[in-house]
Formats: structure tokens, C-alpha cells, sequence
């Protein structure tokens, strides 16, 4: 774990694939005890991905170190009554269910409230609980879409689908914020809460600022053509000529100074205010950076004040050395080789130290452990 901060704090997760489980991965790496229950088939996640010599999916194994895993048939009587065992003892419940199933299984709020009514409880849904979208099937790709995530990413032929699940972590860290601030409330008035966290709205709530440009019939947010999303010369991704890609993300004139004069081309100082988009001067500084290969500009650039930065490999960041000097990264053997991004903080001056892996544990065990303890 990195901290101790939330020892003795019980979580339930009652979540699948990666906004819940990341979710309750940052309480597990903060010292709580996180209790991941599924059904009688597992995690969908558990065979997404590469599969281990032990049948289990690497991408599963990282998001629920640090967890212990026990598998409920909440459809039954007797997962039934141990889920509720369970959730007497619990501070925290996080969910991923379509709106309308936990009331179908008998654990709607109000039952969950005459069960424990200090209980936290974090719905974690797609479009929220309510609305005509809330039973709407989708994922990460269809969330981004609907709220604007992708409606100035791309270039100006069109946009691009995200290199990695945003949503699905950005809702995982919207929920665990949530919770704590919930938590937090709690010691103030010894009451849970109840919590409708939207993947939807996360990403909704990212786009304050091309929402009103929109409002006031702005197109600085444009795609390929607006301030930020490719019109602006200092502020884009150029390709190198050997195929490699770099970026520059210049705002203040000192930086687009310092970048002119150290490639030799003083003369554009003074155009990095012309007019959007910067189509003259995106091609001269484009046929600038197809001039040479990429470790010409790593030796010419890295060290100038200017906000450059070559776009990495995933095998080079794994090797980088400021990744390597944080202690982000920690290579481990589950039973296969894997590499586990930590919890990205250092806390009193310590980097995070490496999660133990999940256990499949007994789920009469876990109800009786928690049953004494509470």
C-alpha cells in the first residue's frame, strides 16, 4: 500500500472491469480493506487482456491488487445473507450496476439504509441514475462522445479515438473523491450518503471551458483549427523524419522565444500571435521538424526552456529515467512477469511502495471476520 491514511476503513466493491475496481484500488493503496465481490462466474475483466499461466488476465491482476476477492450469488438466499452480513460491517459500498438491479436483487437504498445507515454508498453507473440515457448500454468511447471528450480531439479530418481508457479511470478518481468527501461529512453527522457518480458527467464536467466558448459563439476549440487543438503552431504534434513524433506545448511568449531562437529561426518570434489557424507558419515549423530525426531534436531541445517533449513508446517510458527516479513503475511476477503503475503520489517524502496482488479468500471467512470486528 502507499499509506496507512485509511486503515481500518472497510470497503465493498461490487464493481467490474476498471472505473470501480480502479476506484477501490486507490482506498486499497491507502491502507483501507477492500473486499472485491463477484459472481459465481467472476470479473468479465479476469479474461480481457493477456491471459497468465494461472488463467487470469494481467490488466485484472493490476487494477485489484492489494484486494481480497470472494464470489457471491446475490440471486441465492445464502448470497443474499451474506452480503448483507457484509454490509452491516461495511464504510463504503461502490457499485457498477445498471440503475434498477440492486432493487431487483433486495439491497435498494432503503434496505441498505435499515442495514447500516452510516453506510457510503457510491453508485458508479454510465449516465447516472436518473435521465432518459440512465439504462443506456455503453462504455468509455460512448461516454467521451456523448459529453464533448471527443469533440475537439482529432485533427481537422476528423477525431481520434483516445489512446487509453480516459473515462474509465478519470470516473474511477471522480468516485474515490467523492467517497472520501462523503466519508469526511460522515464524521461530522455519523450519516452515510448515497452517491450517483456518472461516467458521463466526469467527462461532462472536464469541458467547462469549450462548453462556454460554444455558448458565446466562439471556435477557439475548433478541431485541428482552434487555440488549443492544432491551429496554433507552438501548441501541436509535428512528425520527425524518421517516422517519430514531438510535441510542443508553448503558451507564454518566453517559451516560444526560447524554442525560435534555438532551432535558428529568430524570425518567428514575433508570429506566434497571427491570426488562427496558423496555417503558414504550421507548415514551416512542420518542414522543420521532417528535417531531421528525432535524436537531432532530443540533443538540440531537451534542455531549452521551451515545453517540448517527444512522444514516447510505451517501451521507453517504462525506461525513462525521471519515471525511473519517481519509483512509479515496479516490475513483479504474478506468477507471470507484469509491471504495476504504483499510486502516483509520494506522501512525507516516501515514493509508494509495491501492492501485494489479489486473494481469492473464502467469503464465510471475510462475513465472520467482519461480522467480530463490528
Amino acid at each position: 500500500m502507499a499509506t496507512s491514511f485509511l486503515e481500518g476503513m472497510r470497503v465493498l466493491d461490487v464493481s467490474q472491469y476498471v472505473p470501480g475496481p480502479y476506484a477501490t484500488l486507490m482506498f486499497a493503496d491507502m491502507g483501507a480493506e477492500v473486499v472485491k465481490v463477484e459472481p459465481p462466474g467472476g470479473d468479465p475483466m479476469r479474461v480481457l487482456g493477456p491471459i497468465d499461466s494461472d488463467g487470469i488476465s494481467a490488466f485484472y491482476k493490476v487494477v485489484n491488487g492489494g484486494k481480497s476477492i470472494i464470489r457471491l450469488d446475490l440471486k441465492s438466499a445464502e448470497g443474499k445473507e451474506a452480503f448483507a452480513a457484509l454490509l452491516r460491517a461495511a464504510d463504503v459500498l461502490v457499485e457498477s450496476y445498471r440503475p434498477g438491479v440492486l432493487d431487483r436483487l433486495g439491497f435498494g437504498r432503503p434496505k441498505l439504509r435499515s442495514l447500516n445507515p452510516r453506510l457510503v454508498h457510491c453508485a458508479l453507473s454510465g449516465y447516472g441514475q436518473t435521465g432518459p440515457y440512465r439504462l443506456r448500454a455503453a462504455h468509455d468511447l460512448n461516454y467521451m462522445a456523448m459529453a464533448g471528450g471527443l469533440t475537439a480531439s482529432g485533427t481537422s479530418a476528423g477525431p481520434a479515438v483516445p489512446g487509453s481508457a480516459v473515462d474509465d479511470y478519470a470516473s474511477g478518481i471522480q468516485a474515490a473523491a467523492t467517497v472520501l468527501a462523503a466519508l469526511v461529512g460522515r464524521g461530522r453527522t455519523g450519516e452515510g450518503a448515497f452517491l450517483d457518480v456518472s461516467m458521463a458527467e466526469t467527462v461532462l464536467a472536464w469541458q467547462v471551458n469549450p462548453l462556454i466558448e460554444a455558448m458565446r459563439g466562439g471556435d477557439s476549440f475548433t478541431r485541428g483549427k482552434g487555440e488549443e487543438t492544432g491551429g496554433r503552431a507552438w501548441y501541436r504534434i509535428y512528425r520527425t523524419a524518421d517516422d517519430r513524433f514531438v510535441t510542443l506545448g508553448i503558451l507564454e511568449e518566453k517559451f516560444w522565444a526560447n524554442f525560435c531562437e534555438a532551432v535558428g529561426r529568430s524570425d518567428w518570434i514575433p508570429r506566434q500571435w497571427e491570426p488562427l489557424p496558423q496555417e503558414a507558419l504550421v507548415a514551416e515549423v512542420e518542414a522543420l521538424f521532417a528535417s531531421r530525426p528525432l535524436a537531432h531534436w532530443e540533443a538540440l531541445l531537451s534542455d531549452v526552456d521551451c515545453c517540448y517533449q517527444a512522444i514516447l513508446e510505451f517501451e521507453e517510458v517504462a525506461v525513462d529515467p525521471h519515471v525511473s527516479a519517481r519509483s512509479i513503475l515496479a516490475r513483479e511476477s504474478w506468477p507471470d512477469p507484469l509491471l504495476q503503475v504504483l499510486y502516483p503520489a509520494w506522501i512525507d517524502d516516501a515514493a509508494p511502495r509495491p501492492r501485494p496482488r489479489h486473494q481469492d479468500a473464502d467469503a464465510g471467512a471475510i462475513v465472520e471476520a467482519w461480522s467480530n470486528a463490528s
